[in-house]
């Protein structure tokens, strides 16, 4: 099975949180699947704690449970649930970061191979550089020359994450104050320049 990251888990734990609200049952592997070893730990001692609340303290009515403090399963489930997610959105931008590392690796690899490639079956430059770009669109990675291309070719999964970092992107511009979002406009004007000259020695 392969390993989730950081924007599987989010996915999964709001879908969790959801089906444990509406009442539906799931299986304690599924659950346990979607915390790390700190958060299991949680969840076990959440729920003795509990079984212990139980058998020291005793309730006839609903209103002295909730007085008491009990809660059954799928309560203490649902708590420890939120508490993952909450951990988990304050560490997706690292998250968003080391995957956005990741892509740009597999991204030059695609690149150079294809290029390297193209120049060995004797394209000039030109049509191996836009072999090479056409390659990673395909890939669903961002170009290097920098050319927007639409959505069509991109994976279902390459969407969602897109739109969860232009999410936190407009949610970050708006709590920049005036000198982070100058610096911010300095850096993309920046980078378009760095764009702009890549395809001029493109050519």
């Amino acid at each position: 099975m392969p390993k989730l990251d950081g924007t599987h888990i989010l996915e999964r734990l709001t879908k969790r949180i959801e089906q444990l609200e509406a009442g539906d049952e799931i299986a304690d592997k599924e659950i346990r699947s979607l915390l790390n070893d700190a958060q299991r730990a949680e969840l076990d001692s959440a729920w003795e704690q509990q079984q212990q609340l139980r058998a020291n303290k005793r309730a006839r009515t609903e209103q002295e449970q909730q007085a008491l403090g009990w809660k059954n399963k799928r309560q203490v489930r649902i708590e420890v649930l939120k508490a993952a997610l909450a951990s988990a959105w304050d560490g997706i931008e690292a998250e968003f970061e080391r995957l956005k590392e990741q892509a740009e690796i597999r991204g030059a690899k695609i690149y150079f191979d294809t290029l390297n490639q193209a120049l060995k079956d004797g394209k000039d430059k030109s049509v191996a550089t836009n072999l090479a770009n056409n390659a990673m669109t395909r890939a669903g990675l961002r170009r290097m020359d920098g050319q927007q291309v639409g959505q069509q070719g991109l994976t279902k999964r390459d969407r969602e994450i897109r739109a969860m970092e232009d999410e936190l992107l407009e949610k970050a511009l708006s709590e920049m104050d005036d000198y982070e979002r100058e610096q911010y406009e300095l850096e993309q004007e920046y980078e378009k320049a760095l764009r702009e000259r890549g395809k001029k020695l493109g050519r």
